[in-house]
């Protein structure tokens, strides 16, 4: 495949204001993905569009929608919207593709943009090269509908009720969350209204943390990249667990009734324990990425079961599932996708798996999360100015072949760039925290004097 200039591991992203994410790019954007989804002639095409709370969500959605209406699709805007929520909406309303507007984790002054598919799946990336193609090529210059078949944008205003519902809908209907009590920081970010209304409507006793977005604030000093405020407020009110979602809520972090961390390795783990003992689990099989804990394959082992790795992106993780007919995988970083339930990582819907399990066996979280014994591991990220295949520069190469020499077979190093900031992430896990620590630091000293 040809090097991407645009897309990354998850849609479009960088700075708003600055290539690719101004609203000429964005325009673009929007041409080139309704030409990729009008594939069915004789009928008007609709693409809902929706976005998380920052400010430039607001130039992007203009630019997004005039694009798509310049090619004679409909404009479908929903406002505010957890990623997942795109994803169930886009083939709940037989739309014919679907456009977040969001950066996720990342600060304010960043955003992207990714798109779903029809039946409610990111794009492979054949598609995202196609809609490349289109776009730094000629190939739309000559399409422009004239008169009434340039497309129109509305806007949907029970989109949110249709989602609560969903969601709602994946919990037990003969049980409730009465007498479970619940910190919850939305980051200030696309679920500040939907998470407590469906945490509130199941009956759980709900402290909200980052619910009062400005543009400014999303992910700051909140949600789940800062998993110590949700574990303090725990700890503060006395409540059973915490939840943190990130900025499109596509991904969630635990506290247990402590305040103590709980990640995503551990909450796969135990969701996979749980789906094997009730025979759910398909082919006893939870997909993770090359990033999960050494700890999570031992714990898949212990049950009788198997851990299948893909490469970081949620969206991996989701066509391994389909293309093995798998129904439950993640990411430590939080994605956790119920793929019989939904098409993408929803940080709602896996809370309430969670608070379910919680709820049938009667257990703790912590308890429930002491399945997976963690191997010590760190990660840091280094700033680079390019990203050079790390195993072409010798001195690089020559680290990390010391650094697994180091750790033997026990432990592992992963180095990889990021596919959304200008950062190289580098991971080393093992049994001995010190030596990890050491093979960090030699490998990232190595980065930042080269990159």
């Amino acid at each position: 495949m040809t090097e991407r200039k645009l897309f990354g591991t998850d849609g479009v992203r960088g700075e708003a204001n600055r290539e690719p994410m101004t609203a000429e790019t964005a325009l673009k954007l929007g041409r080139a993905m309704a030409h990729v989804a009008m594939q069915q002639p004789g009928r008007r095409h609709r693409i809902l569009v929706g976005k998380d709370t920052r400010l430039s969500c607001y130039m992007l959605e203009n630019a997004l929608s005039a694009g798509i209406c310049s090619m004679g699709a409909d404009v479908l805007l929903v406002g505010p919207m957890p990623t997942p929520g795109i994803a169930f909406l886009t083939a709940n309303m037989r739309c014919d593709a679907g456009v977040v507007i969001s950066a996720s984790h990342n600060p304010f002054q960043d955003n992207g943009i990714k798109f779903f598919s029809r039946d409610g799946f990111k794009l492979s990336d054949e598609l995202e090269a196609e809609i490349e193609d289109l776009i730094f090529t000629d190939a739309l210059d000559a399409i422009r509908p004239t008169a009434e078949h340039i497309g129109k944008a509305v806007r949907i205003d029970d989109a949110l009720g249709r989602y609560v519902v969903f969601v709602k809908n994946t919990f037990p209907r003969a049980m409730t969350l009465d007498g479970m009590k619940m910190v919850l920081d939305c980051a200030n970010g696309a679920a500040y209204k939907a998470a407590p209304l469906v945490f509130r409507e199941l009956g759980a006793d709900v402290t909200t943390v980052g619910v009062s977005p400005n543009g400014h604030n999303i992910n700051k000093d909140c949600g789940s990249l800062h998993p110590d405020v949700v574990c303090r407020e725990v700890r503060r009110n006395g409540a059973h667990l915490g939840v943190a979602l990130d900025g499109d809520a596509d991904r969630v972090i635990f506290a247990d009734e402590y305040g103590n961390e709980i990640d995503g390795d551990q909450i796969m783990g135990l969701v996979a324990w749980h789906m094997t003992q009730r025979g759910e689990l398909n082919n006893k099989t939870l997909v993770a990425t090359v990033m999960s804990n050494i700890g999570l394959d031992l714990a898949m082992k212990e049950m009788g079961g198997n851990l299948i790795r893909t490469p970081v992106g949620d969206r991996y993780v989701v066509e391994r599932m389909r293309r093995d007919n798998l129904n439950f995988g993640g990411e430590q970083s939080g994605h956790l996708i119920f793929l019989d339930q939904n098409t993408s990582g929803d940080g709602i819907m896996s809370a309430l798996q969670v608070m379910r399990i919680m709820t049938e066996t009667g257990k703790p979280l912590s308890e429930l999360a002491s399945r997976v014994k963690k191997f010590p591991q760190i990660l840091r990220n280094v700033k680079v100015s390019e990203k050079k295949d790390l195993e072409e520069i010798p001195e690089i190469r020559k680290v990390m072949d010391d650094c697994r020499a180091r750790l033997r077979d026990k432990g592992r190093i992963l180095v990889r760039y990021s596919g959304t900031q200008s950062v190289c992430r580098v991971m080393a896990e093992g049994e001995n925290e010190e030596e990890v620590r050491t093979v960090v630091d030699m490998v990232v000293d190595a980065i930042s004097r080269t990159l």
